[in-house]
């Protein structure tokens, strides 16, 4: 079973902090391209955040400056770094897998998904 598991989330208030972590299975992690997707209800997944196999990473206009996304490749981890949060932050967070090296925006181009973690901005 390779599907990703994620953790962290939590219900924060504006302005606050929050780490999102993810283990993801896979012999191939170190190779492969993660990111952070999220949605809210009634919406489209969207996504936030990538990193390629080198640890270049690229970020929506929405979380630049406020999010990080980092990997540790001995734990086979992918985190979000989240600070600075808003209440339009709100939304279940999805780690994804790519099997390739380049990152990618698109949903159809992560094969493999966890389940989702909760967080919640309050105002």
């Amino acid at each position: 079973q390779e599907q990703p598991v994620e953790s962290g989330g939590a219900m924060v208030q504006t302005g606050g902090s929050l780490t999102l972590s993810c283990i993801v299975p896979g012999p191939t992690f170190s190779r492969n391209a993660l990111a952070w997707f999220r949605q809210t209800p009634g919406k489209q997944r969207v996504w936030v955040a990538s990193i390629k196999d080198n640890g270049d990473s690229t970020y929506t206009d929405a979380v630049k400056g406020r999010f990080t996304i980092s990997r540790d490749n001995a734990k086979n981890e992918v985190y979000l770094q989240m600070n600075s949060l808003k209440p339009e932050d709100t939304a279940v967070y999805y780690c994804a897998r790519r099997t390739t090296p380049s990152e990618s925006t698109r949903i159809n181009e992560y094969p493999f998904w966890g389940q989702g973690t909760q967080v919640t901005v309050s105002s």
